[in-house]
């Protein structure tokens, strides 16, 4: 965007709308949580995603010992998969291979998850846990493959000893390959035990090594989120209580986080993931890391005894609870306990030995019934005994609104819950109509987060769902409901997060990603634009003395940001003309200043972003100096426009 036609944009014409903004009559505080991120393992999210680790079942627990892996010059008499449960009840499986005289050297080639994405220069670390028989020395190399065939990176490793030791070797590589994999070639006679076989970058967030995939996290840290929700969604339920996330079982050493089976690895027809499994590299430890590293309040999700309700709806008797509310007490303990305790110590050897200042955690996900609020009940009543500074995030089911809403909904504020979770996936009309939904909700009392919501192009869960513009927009002109009513709604986050170009089971989502790139969708800007320009204190904005919330397709809200002294206003116009526009600012004296003014806008409203066009819609920034307390601005047609005003 040129001066020129900013200059006809902003300040340009006689307005036909006149707002007025009351900036010395703040009207509440917006909580630093108020918007933040949803991550859930659905889409490869995890695995195959986030954790960067590019070896699929490394420990051979899936299902099928060898799914992701060829056997090459060899058969099964060549490789056994033994199983050591009584020994390692959490990590039984490993790989026995036997090379006889004059055999070829046998393979194990990894296909990784819908391959491997490598890049040129970058070194690359091959570990594995392995044991030969006394006396003999193995040898062990691995090949990094790219999609022609041709070698792009390997590195030997000699193998001596009878006990359980991890050997590891570093190498660059030498082309950049989306479709590469990775082949474990065992090069001596003799017989190898191995397991835990793992590939990752060097080049992770923050160079850790076994860590997080940069580019994404990178994604979430420019959002400056207040807070990140985690593991889940669904993940936390299971599809029955056998397959629900236990925390305790993804901390502590990488090879005694036990695989368990996805629960997105056989929910959509439309989508089978035989191959989707958790392998809890990406822990609590680590949900817990990142979300300091990007300066976001941690929210874990419990489960509360309560399997999926749409799968299996199984439920632990209430007497049989106490498991379930330890698990919670402990994970309290794990994040906030001095050294001295047993969880506490466990962070400390994990490399963390200051407190995580865990100050809320939600009890279920989308679970209703009396049956939920009667479990609910004991998990709170036996928290607060040990730590009443704990805030819940509570349940109110699957939709925003009905019979089942309404019971929960009415039941949590007589119990005072502090705060309850609302969920809305419905189509982009649904989105404009209820951008006053939060207006007439009680100023006391219970708050709310809208802890997952996306405008959906089709229908829910459907194959077609597109990350389209329309529902961009369709959500901003809601998020301006829920920013004006930030004495009600203190948190929310779009769901879900992450989406596997070739491995997804759920659309749409925030950010997309292949093996090697990532974008933004339109979204995600959305999602950006209002939490980076957040605030501190709410203040007026109306149209003929009323709230903005749709009238001529207008919605807007503004705030003031007390760090930096500016008035932030966010527009949005959803309709398909330019309108003019006049904001008269009360209550403050403003000379000549800087303006910034940031558009999102696109005429297509069926425009996507993609890895070919990732900026297809994305936000376009420009300064300026505009004076006085009476300020012009020409929307576009399906814009969002966010402007900082400089006060003195």
């Amino acid at each position: 965007m040129t001066v020129t036609i900013l200059s006809a944009v902003f300040g340009w014409g006689i307005a036909q709308n006149k707002f007025v903004v009351d900036v010395a009559k703040p009207i509440s505080k917006i909580q630093p949580t108020m918007w933040g991120v949803f991550f859930e393992d659905i889409n490869f999210g995890a695995d195959g995603g986030l954790y960067a680790e590019l070896i699929k079942n490394r420990s051979f627990e899936f299902i099928k010992p060898l799914m992701g892996w060829e056997v090459l010059n060899g058969n099964n008499e060549d490789v056994l998969i033994l199983n050591r449960v009584r020994e390692n009840p959490k990590n039984p499986r490993f790989a026995h291979i036997s090379i006889k005289q004059g055999q070829k050297p046998l393979g194990l080639s990894n296909e990784g998850f819908r391959a491997m994405g490598v890049k040129q220069g970058v070194g690359y670390s091959f570990s594995l846990q392995a044991r030969v028989k006394s006396g003999q020395k193995g040898m062990i190399r691995g090949e990094l493959v790219g999609a022609d065939g041709s070698t792009i990176g390997n590195a030997s490793l000699e193998i001596a000893g009878t006990d359980w030791k991890t050997y590891k070797v570093e190498f660059k590589c030498s082309k950049t390959d989306p479709k590469a994999h990775f082949i474990v070639w065992f090069e001596k006679e003799g017989t190898y035990d191995v397991d835990m076989i793992s590939l990752f970058p060097q080049d992770t967030w923050k160079g850790r090594p076994g860590g997080l995939r940069r580019d994404l996290v990178q994604l979430l840290a420019d959002m400056k989120p207040g807070f990140i929700r985690f593991p889940g969604g669904c993940i936390v339920e299971g599809r029955n209580l056998a397959n629900r996330y236990q925390w305790k079982n993804t901390v502590g050493p990488i090879d005694q986080r036990q695989v368990i089976m996805n629960r997105w690895n056989t929910e959509f027809a439309h989508k089978p993931t035989p191959d989707y499994f958790q392998s809890f590299g990406l822990g609590f430890y680590e949900y817990f890391q990142l979300a300091e590293d990007i300066g976001a309040e941690p929210l874990p999700i419990i489960n509360c005894g309560m399997a999926c309700q749409f799968n299996s709806a199984e439920t632990v008797d209430t007497s049989d609870l106490g498991t379930y509310v330890q698990d919670a007490l402990d994970l309290i303990e794990f994040a906030n306990g001095e050294l001295n305790t047993k969880w506490g110590r466990l962070r400390g050897k994990m490399g963390h030995a200051a407190p995580f200042h865990l100050k809320m955690m939600g009890i279920g996900n989308e679970n209703w019934g009396p049956q939920y609020l009667t479990r609910l009940k004991i998990f709170t009543d036996a928290i607060h005994e040990k730590y009443p500074h704990i805030k819940f995030v509570n349940s109110s089911g699957t939709d925003p609104s009905g019979d089942r809403f309404d019971f929960l909904n009415t039941r949590l504020r007589e119990m005072h819950a502090d705060i309850i979770d609302e969920h809305y996936y419905r189509n982009p009309s649904w989105f404009l109509a209820n951008a006053r939904r939060y207006d007439n909700y009680p100023r006391n009392g219970s708050k709310v987060f809208a802890g997952e919501y996306a405008a959906q192009s089709d229908k829910i869960a459907s194959p077609d769902n597109k990350n389209n513009w329309e529902c961009a927009l369709s959500e901003a002109a809601f998020m301006t409901g829920l920013e004006r009513n930030a004495a009600v709604v203190s948190m929310a986050s779009y769901a879900p997060l992450f989406a596997h170009i070739d491995a997804w089971q759920w659309t749409p989502d925030l950010i997309w990603f292949d093996n090697l790139k990532a974008y933004g969708t339109p979204n995600y800007y959305v999602q950006k634009l209002f939490s980076i320009n957040k605030g501190t204190e709410v203040v007026p904005i109306t149209l003929n003395s009323d709230v903005v919330a749709g009238q001529d397709s207008l919605y807007a809200t503004a705030c003031v940001d007390e760090h930096t002294n500016e008035l932030i206003i966010k527009f949005v116009n959803a309709s398909g003309v330019a309108t003019q526009n006049e904001f008269d600012l009360k209550g403050v004296t403003r000379g000549s200043g800087v303006v910034t003014i940031t558009t999102l806008k696109s005429d297509n409203l069926n425009q996507c972003n993609s890895l070919e066009h990732p900026d297809a819609i994305a936000p376009v920034n420009q300064d300026f100096n505009q004076n006085g307390n009476n300020l012009k601005l020409e929307a576009a047609p399906y814009s969002l426009t966010v402007i900082r005003i400089a006060l003195k």
